[in-house]
């Protein structure tokens, strides 16, 4: 065997026991016992470390000197097993246990202070994993800045600069919609009725498969916060429901299904190497984002969805498809950043992102989070957090050390506006298709000119292939005025 060969050999080998944790990681979310969490914790400490060792294995440096890539494919290969390694060795294996075990337990705290209501339950342990999260960045970032270092994890060759650039870009039109809309005068109808949890779970299947989920390599379950996990042959996604609100069962379906295929798409010649996953958590929220609201909320599509509801759940008090599209669309001031409408639902990161920064840069104490969140969230939504649960504990990423990730949902937004242009370009009668319930060209587009890739190219430039130019942030401006312009009559 080469040194390029015996590489690729170890790192299938630790691809495939990172698959195993986290399916571990699944079941702590869907099956485990609530009384099983602490030696949960101490087992996903114990993969932790063997994955560490396998990563930081002295040998990987000398195969990696060795190694002779045959073609682009290898050379991309080295690529992300070379970032991978770098990154591993700056980490002590003392830490890398320390958070797996640590996040294992907090993650259960979080859930069950959520149900309570009760932020003092949580807030010791959030500043444990705070802690060691700005020990992480400052072993990554080597002098350099920590929060970016840890953004790396996220979105490869993205800074913390860059991001708030984009979001001081794309907050001017954002606010000034969202006040167009709220002082149109239109007020947008809205379901109501009970919607019974078992036809909700029969119908959101459905619209898994109709946009593209391979039930074969694939299950939905039920789960606080709506999540997909796995790659290749197994890829697993959960959703909830709540009965007077089925839009939240079916997008965040529709959105966990975009993740998933995307997952199910890349080359099977892929499976098991560091370029079988999606390119980074950006281009992995451009696949959900596009999927759940230029797909799954457009015009055509929702006129498709309004009659399966109605064959669901009989009258659902609206007036017909027309009335149905802006009542998915609906554009309200609500607290949950996973049924947000479109355009607030950037605002919602934005606030995350510049409270997360805050708190690893050490200009924001975990004591004062509640309250600095309160502050953003009335400031830009004009509304009081009335519970812990619908402000600071909504949601599962601090819980669980995911800090670097929040602004990739915003960057998953732009890259999605410039990918639905592009689609549109290339399949001109989409409505058509979509009023049908056909996602087959669409999802035959975004297999072909993205997902097939997996992580072969970086992340902007698998989006920039794809739509045949750099991505900014006009289409998806473009396409939220043109859209919620129509629906509330300027």
């Amino acid at each position: 065997m080469t040194a390029y060969d015996e590489l690729m050999s170890f790192v299938r080998e630790t691809e495939a026991l990172s698959a195993v944790a986290g399916r571990t990681g699944w079941d702590q979310e869907t099956m485990m016992p609530s009384g099983a969490a602490e030696q949960r914790g101490e087992e996903m400490a114990a993969l932790e470390g063997v994955l560490h060792a396998r990563r930081t294995d002295p040998r990987i440096g000398d195969w990696l000197e060795a190694a002779a890539p045959a073609d682009d494919v290898a050379k991309a290969q080295l690529r992300e097993i070379r970032r991978s390694y770098e990154r591993s060795v700056k980490l002590p294996a003392r830490l890398a246990t320390e958070l797996a075990r640590v996040t294992s337990v907090s993650q259960g705290e979080w859930a069950a202070a959520r149900r309570a209501d009760d932020w003092s339950a949580f807030q010791g342990r959030l500043a444990q994993v705070v802690k060691l999260k700005q020990e992480e960045g400052q072993a990554l970032a080597a002098g350099g800045d920590v929060y970016d270092a840890l953004l790396q994890d996220y979105e490869p060759g993205t800074t913390g600069a860059e991001i708030a650039a984009l979001f001081g870009g794309l907050r001017p039109r954002l606010v000034a919609l969202r006040e167009r809309i709220l002082g149109s005068g239109t007020t947008a109808p809205q379901l109501s009725g009970d919607f019974a949890e078992a036809a909700q779970l029969k119908l959101a299947e459905r619209l898994a498969v109709t946009f593209g989920y391979d039930l074969s390599k694939g299950r939905i379950d039920k789960a606080v916060h709506p999540f997909s996990s796995g790659s290749g042959m197994d890829v697993r996604i959960t959703t909830r429901t709540d009965p007077a609100d089925p839009f939240n069962c079916f997008y965040s379906t529709i959105h966990e299904v975009g993740h998933a295929t995307y997952e199910q798409k890349v080359d099977p010649a892929y499976l098991l190497t560091p370029l079988g996953s999606g390119a980074s958590m950006g281009v992995h929220e451009s696949q959900s984002r596009i999927y759940e609201n230029q797909l799954g909320r457009s015009r055509a599509f929702t006129s498709w969805l309004f009659h399966q509801m109605q064959e669901t759940f009989g009258d659902l008090r609206v007036g017909g498809p027309d009335d149905f599209y802006a009542a998915v669309n609906r554009v309200h001031s609500g607290y949950i950043r996973t049924e947000a409408d479109e355009v607030h639902y950037n605002l919602h990161v934005m606030l995350r992102f510049d409270l997360e920064r805050a708190l690893i840069e050490g200009d924001l104490a975990v004591a004062d989070l509640p309250g600095a969140w309160n502050e953003r969230f009335a400031r830009d939504f004009g509304v009081a957090v009335d519970k812990p649960s619908n402000g600071v504990l909504q949601d599962v990423h601090w819980p669980v050390g995911l800090f670097g990730y929040f602004p990739t949902y915003s960057l998953g937004n732009v890259y999605a506006g410039c990918l639905h242009r592009a689609l549109r370009e290339a399949v001109p009668d989409l409505d058509a298709q979509l009023a049908e319930g056909d996602l087959s060209a669409a999802l035959a587009w975004l297999a072909e000119n993205l997902q097939q890739h997996g992580s072969r190219y970086v992340p902007r430039e698998t989006v920039a292939r794809a739509c045949g130019a750099e991505p900014e942030a006009g289409p998806l401006l473009d396409y939220l005025e043109e859209k919620f312009g129509a629906i509330y009559g300027f």
